[in-house]
């Protein structure tokens, strides 16, 4: 399948979208053929891709200075980029096993995260909002459970955030997340930011990980904490993705799936992994007719974690949403 970005159209012709009272254009959520694109003051933030995929994503994801933040490879064929895991699309919400269904790779027995419908497309001058309802399936296509997500688009300076809040509904019997380590919210970095260079970019500067609880690199991966923060050099210049866990998340703080060579999740599930616990012990049920929410923020930020403040912009996001 090959994978082609929407052409970029001038702010001007953006129909149906108000100016902001400080002149800006705003956020704009729009359809645009097979994807839902998302701009921010007329420039392309990411896009939404929800057909003929295993689980909708979305790609590219601009951060500061419109800065590629996450890899290309296998919507795009980038050179100097590996061509490992092919499930790993930029940004994405799926997990290994959810009532024995595997929901996050792209293997031949695995299952699939269907769009049903948008429920909310809305644009403003702060911030825009895509809101779907999907089917959670097996490959046999048996409705596992459905989820609805929300996901609320707005900058500020040269940062940006994505609000990503997810509902799964057991509305099809007990639903249960099982203890394996793929998943769950996630991203693939952009390759210059990866804690280990691939063969392309061997001797040149590296990304670092570092989270709430002080732990560093390597050391970051099965352990918990409020939020992780994931920097390094896109050409030239040191920016960084923080993922934020909500306090009102089930099982917070999250354990976190997060690799040297730029995959970034956190697991709320995995603990016969991360802990070395008996297989099992990650195991999460939903009873039947109830819902769980998780809420996640993906900050986008310029400089390093000290630079861009994450710490802060944690508690500050916090208190924003109790």
């Amino acid at each position: 399948m090959s994978w082609k970005l929407p052409c970029c159209l001038a702010a001007a012709l953006l129909g149906g979208i108000g100016v902001a009272p400080s002149g800006r254009a705003g956020v704009t959520v729009r359809e645009d053929g097979d994807v839902v694109r998302v701009e921010i003051d007329g420039r392309l933030f990411t896009t939404y891709h929800y057909k003929n995929t295993s689980r909708p994503f979305l790609y590219p994801v601009l951060g500061p200075a419109g800065l590629p933040m996450t890899r290309n490879w296998p919507m795009q064929d980038v050179p100097g980029e590996d061509h490992d895991h092919r499930h790993h699309k930029s940004l994405w919400y799926a997990h290994g096993d959810v009532n024995g269904v595997d929901l996050w790779s792209e293997s031949a027995n695995a299952g699939h995260t269907v769009h049903v419908k948008f429920l909310k497309l809305e644009s403003g001058p702060d911030q825009g909002v895509i809101q779907t309802l999907n089917r959670l399936e097996s490959k046999e296509g048996k409705v596992l459970a459905t989820d609805i997500r929300t996901m609320t688009f707005r900058a500020e300076g040269d940062a940006k955030f994505i609000d990503f809040e997810v509902t799964v509904r057991a509305d099809h019997g007990e639903l249960v997340f099982g203890d394996t380590k793929e998943g769950t919210m996630a991203l693939r970095l952009a390759e210059s930011m990866r804690l280990k260079p691939n063969k392309f970019n061997r001797g040149k500067p590296t990304g670092h990980i570092v989270n709430s609880e002080g732990v560093k690199d390597g050391a970051t991966w099965g352990k918990r904490a409020k939020w992780v923060d994931y920097y390094g050099p896109v050409e030239g210049r040191i920016v960084g993705v923080a993922m934020f866990d909500h306090p009102s998340n089930p099982r917070h703080p999250t354990w976190w799936h997060v690799r040297d060579y730029g995959l970034f999740a956190a697991n709320p599930f995995g603990v016969h992994y991360f802990e070395g616990k008996p297989a099992g012990t990650g195991d999460y049920h939903i009873p039947p007719g109830e819902s769980r929410t998780w809420r996640y923020r993906i900050y986008l930020h310029p400089g390093d974690t000290e630079a861009a403040r994450v710490a802060q912009q944690y508690e500050a996001w916090v208190g924003t949403q109790r």
